[in-house]
C-alpha cells in the first residue's frame, strides 16, 4: 500500500497548471455512447475514476486510444449491453452515468449498483425517476443485485428532479439528446461540470439552450456525430491549492484556473480572511494573507453551508475546515448533504486542531492552532487532499495512509506540489 510523507512547514512558491475537471471527465466520456462516431478528449486527467470509467467502457465495446498526452480518441461504433462487471462498478459512483447514454443508443443496460466514496446515503432514485420519464422501464433485482435499464425508444417530456442531482440531471441530458420531442428539465444541477457535458452534446449537434441555469431545453436530434473538445480545469483542485498555499503561508501561481466559476468560494474564503488576485485565466495567491474570520453583524459565529451550484459545493468543505484551522476567530461548517463528510475531523484534532463536532453535518472550527505532524488515514478522496494540507501546515513529519483514495481525484498530485516545493514523497509499505 502507498503513503505519503510529508514534512511540513514549507511555504508554497511558484507555478502549477491544474488537471482537467474530474468530474466533467466521466460525464463526458459517458456521453460518447451516444454517437457511432469518433470524439477526439483533450486534457483528460488520467486519475484512477477515470482509468476505471474507460475500463466500463472499453466492457460495452468502445475503442479507445490515446492519441497524445492527456489526448484520447473514443470511438463507440458499435456497443454492446453487457453484464458489467459488479467489482468495476463499485469502484466508482460515475458507473450510473452510464445508463443513460446505453439506453438512449442500445435500449439496455444492466448495471450493479455504484460505488464510490463513503461519505453518506447517496440516492439513485433521482436518476430512475428522470428515465422513467422519458420512457425507460427500470427493475431492480434484489437476488442479482442489478438494475436492468430497457427501452425502445425514448420520448422527449416535463421533468422535475425531486432534487437537483448532478449525476441524475447528466444522465437526463444524455438520455434527453438522442429523444424524440422536446425536453424541459427543471430542477437541474448548474455546476461547471453539468454545462460542459451541454456543449459537448452541442458540439457533436446536439441541441441544449439555458445551459448554466436550472432549467434546461433539450430538443431531441436523431443522431449525434462526431467532434472534439477539451475538458476545462478542475475548480476543486484549484481551490485545493489555493488552500495549500494559504496555510502554508506560500504565494503561487495557478495557470488556466478557470476563474469564472470560482465567484462563490471567493465570497466564502473572504470571510475567514483569504484572497486572490485574478489575471485574465490566472489566479495569484499572495503570501501576506490576512487570515481572521470575519464576524456576522452583532459579532455572531459565522457559518459556511453547502448549497447546490453556484453556492458552495460540498466537495469543498474538508478544505475549507482546514484553512478554518489557521485563521484567527471561531466558525461554524455545515453539510447537509452528507453525513459522512465531517468524520474526518477527529483526525485534524489529533493533529492539534481546536474542533468541536456538533453532529454527523456540522463542526466548529477554533483558531489558529499549531498543528503537528501524525499518521493519519485518508477516508476518501476530498478529505484525503484535505488531510495532505493539514500536513503541509504542520510542524514536523506527516504519514498520510491509503493515498489509493486521493488517486481516485488528483492526477499525481504530489509531483505537482514538489513543483511547488513541498516536502512530499510517495512510498510504499
Amino acid at each position: 500500500m502507498e503513503y505519503f510523507k510529508i514534512r511540513g512547514g514549507k511555504p508554497l512558491q511558484g507555478e502549477i497548471t491544474p488537471s482537467g475537471n474530474k468530474n466533467a471527465a466521466l460525464p463526458l466520456l459517458a456521453a460518447c455512447l451516444l454517437t457511432d462516431e469518433p470524439v477526439i478528449m483533450h486534457n483528460v486527467p488520467e486519475i484512477r475514476d477515470v482509468l476505471a470509467m474507460r475500463d466500463l467502457l472499453v466492457s460495452l465495446g468502445v475503442g479507445i486510444e490515446t492519441v497524445a498526452d492527456h489526448t484520447w480518441r473514443i470511438h463507440a461504433k458499435e456497443i454492446r449491453p453487457a453484464d458489467l462487471d459488479p467489482q468495476m462498478c463499485r469502484q466508482i459512483r460515475a458507473s450510473i452515468l452510464l445508463a443513460g447514454p446505453m439506453i438512449a443508443r442500445a435500449g439496455e443496460l444492466h448495471l450493479p449498483p455504484p460505488g464510490g466514496d463513503v461519505i453518506g446515503r447517496r440516492r439513485v432514485d433521482t436518476h430512475i425517476l428522470a428515465l422513467e420519464a422519458l420512457g425507460a422501464q427500470i427493475e431492480y433485482d434484489r437476488t442479482e443485485r442489478v438494475f436492468h435499464f430497457i427501452s425502445d425508444g425514448l420520448t422527449g417530456n416535463g421533468i422535475l428532479l425531486d432534487e437537483a442531482s448532478v449525476t441524475a440531471t447528466e444522465n437526463a441530458i444524455m438520455a434527453a439528446a438522442t429523444a424524440s420531442g422536446r425536453t424541459i428539465l427543471h430542477n437541474a444541477a448548474s455546476e461547471p461540470h453539468v454545462q460542459e457535458l451541454c456543449k459537448l452534446i452541442n458540439a457533436l449537434g446536439g441541441n441544449i439552450s439555458n445551459i448554466g441555469s436550472n432549467t434546461l431545453h433539450i430538443e431531441g436530434v436523431p443522431k449525434l456525430s462526431g467532434g472534439e473538445f477539451t475538458i476545462g480545469p478542475d475548480y476543486l483542485e484549484v481551490v485545493s491549492f489555493i488552500g495549500a498555499a494559504v496555510v502554508t503561508g506560500g504565494s503561487i501561481r495557478i495557470r488556466n484556473a478557470g476563474p469564472e466559476y470560482l465567484d462563490m468560494v471567493r465570497l466564502v474564503f473572504r470571510r475567514m480572511g483569504v484572497e486572490w488576485e485574478v489575471e485574465g485565466n490566472d489566479i495569484i495567491v499572495p503570501a501576506d494573507q490576512k487570515l481572521i474570520i470575519e464576524p456576522d453583524i452583532g459579532h455572531a459565529i459565522p457559518q459556511i453551508n453547502v448549497m447546490p451550484w453556484p453556492a458552495f459545493p460540498t466537495d469543498l468543505m474538508s478544505i475549507a475546515i482546514v484553512i478554518a484551522t489557521q485563521a484567527q476567530g471561531s466558525i461554524l461548517l455545515h453539510d447537509w448533504m452528507y453525513e459522512g463528510r465531517m468524520y474526518f475531523t477527529d483526525k485534524l484534532s489529533g493533529m492539534g486542531a481546536q474542533i468541536v463536532l456538533c453532529d454527523p453535518h456540522r463542526c466548529i472550527v477554533l483558531g489558529p492552532s499549531k498543528l503537528i505532524g501524525e499518521t493519519v488515514e485518508s477516508p476518501d478522496i476530498r478529505a484525503g487532499l484535505a488531510l495532505v494540507l493539514a500536513a503541509l501546515a504542520a510542524d514536523g513529519e506527516s504519514i498520510i495512509r491509503n493515498v489509493s483514495q486521493i488517486d481516485r481525484g488528483y492526477e499525481r498530485i504530489e509531483e505537482k506540489l514538489r513543483l511547488l516545493g513541498a516536502d512530499i514523497e510517495r512510498l510504499s509499505e
